[in-house]
Order: structure tokens, then C-alpha cells, then sequence
């Protein structure tokens, strides 16, 4: 089935989104065939793209939207969001 899954999600990670959880985005993207957006503060960026991510410029608790389209969107989106719950820094 293909379509269009939209989800949005608060931003979890003290640090808001840096390098490392924009890399773990990007991992994650690229395990589906969907392509995969996320917005915030009028930005749209590419999850595949670690530097359009860190364009974003999200803080902590920040309200992201996700938008994920093709044959796994639904998979995918829900991925994504789990990733932005649950990511926190490093102990």
C-alpha cells in the first residue's frame, strides 16, 4: 500500500537536534523505501540528508511533523517518531 503518513512528535533530546541524532535519522531513513520529511518553524528537511536535518534548528521539545510517502510510510513514520521519543543523550 502506498500513501502519505503524517505524524507529529515532541522532540525529546536535551540537546535538541545535533549531529548524533541527526546521523541516527539518517540510518534510519534509509532503512525504508519511503522518503521521509520533517518540518519545523517553516523549515522542511530531507531525513536522508544529515545536513538538511541540522537546518531545523529544533530545540528540546520542540513539535516536529513528520511526513512520510511511499510503500512502508506508515512503518516509517511511526520509526521516526519512536526515534525522536526516545533518543536523550548519552550516559
Amino acid at each position: 500500500m502506498s500513501g502519505t503518513v503524517v505524524r507529529e512528535v515532541t522532540l525529546a533530546n536535551p540537546s535538541g537536534l545535533h549531529a548524533r541524532p541527526c546521523h541516527s535519522l539518517v540510518v534510519l531513513a534509509g532503512e525504508f523505501e519511503s522518503c521521509i520529511h520533517l518540518e519545523h518553524g517553516g523549515r522542511k528537511a530531507d531525513a536522508a540528508s544529515i545536513l538538511s536535518l541540522m537546518t531545523l534548528g529544533a530545540v528540546q521539545g520542540s513539535v516536529l511533523r513528520i511526513e512520510a510517502e511511499g510503500p512502508d510510510a506508515e512503518k516509517a513514520a511511526d520509526a521516526v517518531c519512536a526515534l525522536i521519543e526516545n533518543v536523550g543523550e548519552p550516559a
